[in-house]
């Protein structure tokens, strides 16, 4: 998520964030992986260069990912994974439904590349403290004005077109603790999924739940269940993502905008 963030707001961000990034392991603050042994500095640079031919487009080139794939430090799958053979799966069969291409490396190639993301993770575990517990107190993040964060809600910010305080939000500033309130409210969970209308080169439209959509394969489906798959360089697509606004919205958030946001957020009791 990086690219989205002005220099500004990613050190104000880094605590929210990492909590709630996708495959977000056991409760933060506790060491809840361990590996068998250190890996292979050759072999892990062996395999950042497969890192960065393959996948460095989706997971960003320093594995913190980007909008199109999630944020790999925080992985459970590859912590957990002692032999790697979790990991080695997942990335030959492929994600579909969150628009991960299935990658056939050869054994070699595939010990190198987890050797590689396992020593990037070392290396991240090592230089940092890690995000902060579930109990991380409320008045340590409480320096922004909820008024202020109100006239941001209802004004530029333009959360009440499709949030209220009254109707979906109610409440809210019980029901997360602190540090994935923060985080919720930047980069929320979709509750409906992206949508795709895929015009032909007929002119025939297309419209369905987008499944994959990459340099190879677009798959969506349509309102009869059915999956349908097209090759995206010779068709055109819409994509339309409940998320859009929240994403739009990021690089624009002064630090101000985020202290004050959570402190209205957090008043709705």
């Amino acid at each position: 998520m990086n690219q989205f963030l002005p220099p500004h707001l990613r050190k104000t961000l880094l605590c929210g964030l990492l909590v709630t990034v996708v495959l977000l392991g056991q409760n933060a603050g506790s060491r809840w992986w361990s590996w068998p042994s250190n890996p292979d500095p050759q072999a892990a640079e062996r395999g950042k260069s497969t890192f960065l031919k393959s996948c460095a487009g989706c997971h960003a080139a320093n594995v913190t990912g980007t909008a199109r794939g999630p944020n790999l430090i925080r992985s459970s799958v590859i912590r957990k994974d002692a032999e790697g053979s979790r990991v080695a799966a997942l990335i030959r069969a492929g994600v579909p439904g969150k628009g991960m291409p299935a990658h056939q490396f050869a054994d070699a190639e595939m010990h190198d590349l987890i050797e590689f993301l396992r020593w990037t993770i070392q290396k991240y575990d090592r230089v940092s403290p890690g995000p902060p517990p579930e109990t991380y107190p409320v008045d340590r993040m409480l320096t922004g004005n909820a008024a202020a964060g109100k006239v941001f809600f209802e004004g530029k910010g333009g959360c009440s077109g499709c949030h209220s305080a009254t109707g979906d939000l109610s409440g809210i500033g019980k029901k997360y603790a602190p540090v994935f309130l923060q985080s919720r409210f930047l980069m929320p969970r979709a509750t409906k999924p992206k949508m795709a209308t895929v015009t032909l080169a007929s002119g025939e439209k297309v419209t369905g739940e987008l499944r994959t959509l990459n340099n190879y394969d677009l798959v969506i489906r349509d309102s009869a269940g059915q999956q349908r798959t097209f090759d995206p360089a010779t068709v055109r697509v819409e994509v339309t993502d409940p998320l859009a606004a929240h994403l739009e919205l990021l690089p624009k958030y002064t630090d101000d905008d985020v202290h004050n946001m959570f402190a209205y957020l957090w008043s709705l009791k």
